[in-house]
């Protein structure tokens, strides 16, 4: 449950209290500002659209945290969160995505970011997710800690992820994409990428996974898209 605003606190020097959000979409920016406006010790005092705009304002403000989403119009949202700690090795990052938190969220956490969420996660939750990671501790969703912690202990699937793995964070993403039955045009557009760095990216995709065709990429990515919603699920 959402804590009721109580105590009026300043942000103190250093940037305690102070969110730098990074999100291509001006409404969902505004949106987490009017989530945020009532809690008195934290506040968005930053906002870019794109990693490069987010890279300078970490390099001239002082900031808590950053909220940082993964399709971005510039470079993927976990290169970005590669960048921020390079740049600022001290400044937590929680990834606030739409993209399926079973896909995502390791990479995340390996790539230095303290939490990732899912935007359709409940508004008090995100809340939560922001408080927990400004005291110092990671935040995972419930079904996204069960899934990890499933997958070390049983160690299963090692051979499908192995070869997983061989993508990039960006092929990967895309890979997703395929999955879900976008095409090349639309997921370019959705992406914010050309058609031909899309057709670039699937070529080395089927490279890495040993596909011979665009039928066998499909078939792969929609399996391995659903293997993974039937364990999320």
């Amino acid at each position: 449950m959402k804590a009721a605003p109580a105590k009026k606190q300043s942000s103190p020097a250093g940037g305690q209290g102070r969110i730098l959000i990074v999100d291509d979409h001006p409404i969902f920016r505004q949106g987490i500002a009017m989530l945020l406006e009532h809690e008195d010790d934290i506040r968005i005092s930053g906002e870019a659209e794109d990693a490069a705009q987010a890279m300078t304002m970490v390099e001239r403000h002082e900031f808590a945290l950053a909220i940082v989403d993964i399709s971005l119009k510039d470079i993927n949202g976990i290169e970005l969160v590669k960048s921020l700690k390079a740049l600022k090795p001290g400044l937590p990052v929680l990834v606030l995505s739409m993209h399926d938190e079973s896909l995502y969220a390791e990479r995340a956490l390996r790539a230095g970011a303290r939490g990732y969420l899912m935007k359709q996660a409940p508004p008090d939750e995100v809340v939560a997710a922001i408080r927990q990671i400004l005291r110092g501790e990671l935040y995972l969703s419930a079904a996204a800690h069960l899934l990890m912690l499933n997958s070390f202990v049983s160690g299963r699937d090692s051979s499908s992820k192995s070869s997983v793995e061989k993508l990039s964070d960006r092929e990967l993403e895309i890979f997703e994409q395929v999955g879900k039955g976008r095409g090349t045009s639309m997921i370019a557009l959705d992406l914010h990428l050309s058609v031909k760095t899309v057709e670039a990216h699937r070529s080395h995709i089927k490279t890495k996974l040993g596909l011979a065709t665009a039928p066998a990429l499909v078939r792969a990515a929609v399996e391995w898209v659903t293997h993974h919603t039937l364990d999320n699920g």
